[in-house]
């Protein structure tokens, strides 16, 4: 087993600065990793406490009987390299290191002294000055908040904050995360290293990651054109600016480096750019859950407006939104009330009900003339769920719903439609953009 499996499927963990205090990260992290229902072992390092939440506390790494798979640390950073110091031996596979304090605050002799440490010790190392891992397979929450919902979409970050609000969306609209995995000062274990695991894993269908820059540009590149081949990869790139790139200097010492030969390089090696977090999250959230690639689109709207956006931002981000065959036409025109807009988009105006949209999606469906069906709900429209449930089991298309202007039902439908795997957004606009960046591979 190499030694990222070992790190995320752990069934050991210890953590360093457990802390019976419920406001210090050594009591929130194991909380968390106990919340989250991890069955692994789980020992809390603290010599000046007898337990911690039920738990027989050990005052040292050493103490601890039996393997040890991983550490998280959360101590002052001065500490830390003896702790790894200590652990010699140990076999132990990996340490995430929450304790902020080395190279970003000016401190990178103690950093170099926490990377020899670990070389010393064969112990790999996620961060210093991270947030943690989650790996929901393993029901492993090493990290905060608590995230439960196990998905298809893994989350890498160099920002902490930036990862954690891509999981909690994820997790408010119960299509949950395969892993989170907060970079920090990455002195060992980096981004590329991750995006292969991730590529190789499973669990996961696609992978959103945020960074400030590149630590090794070449094995970036070959991480980025291995695992694209095989699942969409999402990148949010900070410091594209000058000023953005002094504060990325500030944040975790990144040189975010030249944003034009970043885009090139995403472009030319299979990364699909994303504009802004909430970009990151749709395009990722997309290819977390459609199956097949999406070229061509037919949009069905019980709002006009709602269709013609649709149709804009398809043609803007490369969806084709082909017009329809005669035979299509004629067998909507024959079904349909006549003051409903036979087009693409198929306008069944406001007046419209589940029953009409069921009706119409059907004879689309048969049709199969096109990739994928986008329905908008632009009104409370009892039923979408039921309907978009069914199309999804038996239609050859991908569906994609749109859920606006429905009020509490709308809201309902919303958290119903996406337990149910149908994948719903907000607008019609957020929709045909994270579809037509999937296959557009460019921001």
């Amino acid at each position: 087993m190499d030694t990222l499996t070992r790190i995320f499927k752990a069934e050991s963990v210890a953590i360093v600065g457990a802390s019976s205090n419920p406001e210090k990260r050594g009591h929130i992290i194991l909380k968390n990793i106990i919340d989250g229902g991890f069955k692994g072992k789980v020992y809390p390092i603290n010599p000046g406490t007898k337990e911690i939440l039920g738990l027989p506390c050990y005052p040292s790494i050493n103490e601890i009987p039996g393997k040890l798979d991983l550490l998280v640390i959360s101590i002052p950073a001065k500490n830390v390299p003896e702790i790894l110091r200590n652990a010699k031996g140990r076999e132990i596979a990996g340490a995430i290191v929450i304790s902020g304090g080395f190279r970003e605050a000016g401190n990178l002799e103690l950093e170099n002294d926490l990377f020899a440490a670990a070389r010393e010790s064969g112990i790999r190392i996620i961060g210093p000055n991270c947030q943690g891992i989650n790996f929901t397979p393993n029901k492993l929450c090493a990290s905060w908040p608590l995230f439960i919902k196990q998905g298809s979409l893994a989350i890498i970050s160099q920002s902490g904050t930036i990862g954690a609000t891509l999981a909690e969306w994820a997790e408010e609209e119960e299509i949950g995360i395969s892993g989170f995995v907060s970079l920090g000062n990455r002195i060992d274990i980096d981004e590329s290293e991750l995006l292969e695991f991730f590529g190789n894993d499973n669990n996961t269908k696609a992978i959103a990651l945020y960074l400030e820059g590149v630590k090794d540009g070449q094995k970036f590149i070959r991480a980025l054109k291995n695992v694209s081949n095989k699942k969409p990869v999402v990148v949010l790139k900070g410091g594209r600016t000058k000023r953005g790139r002094e504060a990325a200097q500030s944040h975790t010492k990144s040189v975010a480096g030249n944003d034009l030969i970043f885009d090139a390089a995403c472009r030319q090696f299979g990364g699909i750019k994303a504009e802004d977090i909430i970009d990151l999250y749709d395009i990722s959230k997309a290819g977390s859950m459609l199956n097949k690639s999406v070229k061509s689109v037919f949009i069905i709207t019980s709002s006009g407006g709602s269709g013609i956006l649709a149709t804009d931002y398809s043609e803007l981000y490369g969806l084709e939104v082909p017009p329809l065959p005669q035979s299509l036409k004629g067998a909507l025109t024959e079904e349909l009330p006549s003051h409903c807009i036979i087009n693409n988009p198929l306008d069944l105006t406001g007046d419209t009900d589940a029953q009409r949209f069921k009706l119409a999606s059907r004879i689309a469906s048969e049709e199969n003339f096109c990739d994928c069906l986008i329905l908008i709900f632009g009104d409370p429209i009892p039923g979408a769920t039921e309907i978009c449930t069914e199309l999804k089991s038996s239609s050859p298309q991908e569906i994609v719903a749109v859920y606006l202007g429905g009020g509490e039902v709308g809201k309902a439908e919303t958290k119903r439609l996406l337990q149910r795997g149908v994948i719903t957004f907000p607008t019609p606009e957020r929709a045909a953009k994270a579809i037509g960046k999937l296959i557009r591979q460019e921001a």
